[in-house]
């Protein structure tokens, strides 16, 4: 395992719940260097982060790394089929349709 394969791991273990489905495959082309993380779906939000700043921070990192080696290393988040890139929380559920409707009938009742 290279240098850089063994900082993403052990950095994105520390993170995880499930340290033990963490896995990563490292490829080379003319591109340069490609890491491809894999880890339990379960924990694939806690490695993105709030609007992708977790991974931002790790792709940063691993860059650092990269040219400490001479090398361009890419980062790349394996996500199953299925996963859901955005669940809605609870306070971002749409208001429902009467709530909305609910303006409309105001006026009549101050007999305007």
């Amino acid at each position: 395992m290279q240098e850089d394969q063994a900082f993403v791991e052990y950095v994105v273990k520390a993170m995880v719940d499930r340290p033990e489905d963490v896995s990563s495959d490292r490829t080379v082309d003319e591109m340069g260097v490609l890491i491809t993380l894999k880890v339990n779906p379960q924990d694939l939000g806690q490695i993105i982060g709030r609007q992708g700043q977790t991974a931002k921070a790790l792709r940063t990192l691993l860059r650092v790394v990269g040219a400490k080696n001479h090398a361009r290393v890419n980062l790349k988040i394996y996500e199953p089929e299925g996963y859901r890139k955005h669940q809605p929380m609870a306070t971002e559920q749409p208001a429902p349709a009467a709530a909305a409707d609910a303006g409309v009938g105001d006026a009549d009742e101050l007999k305007i």
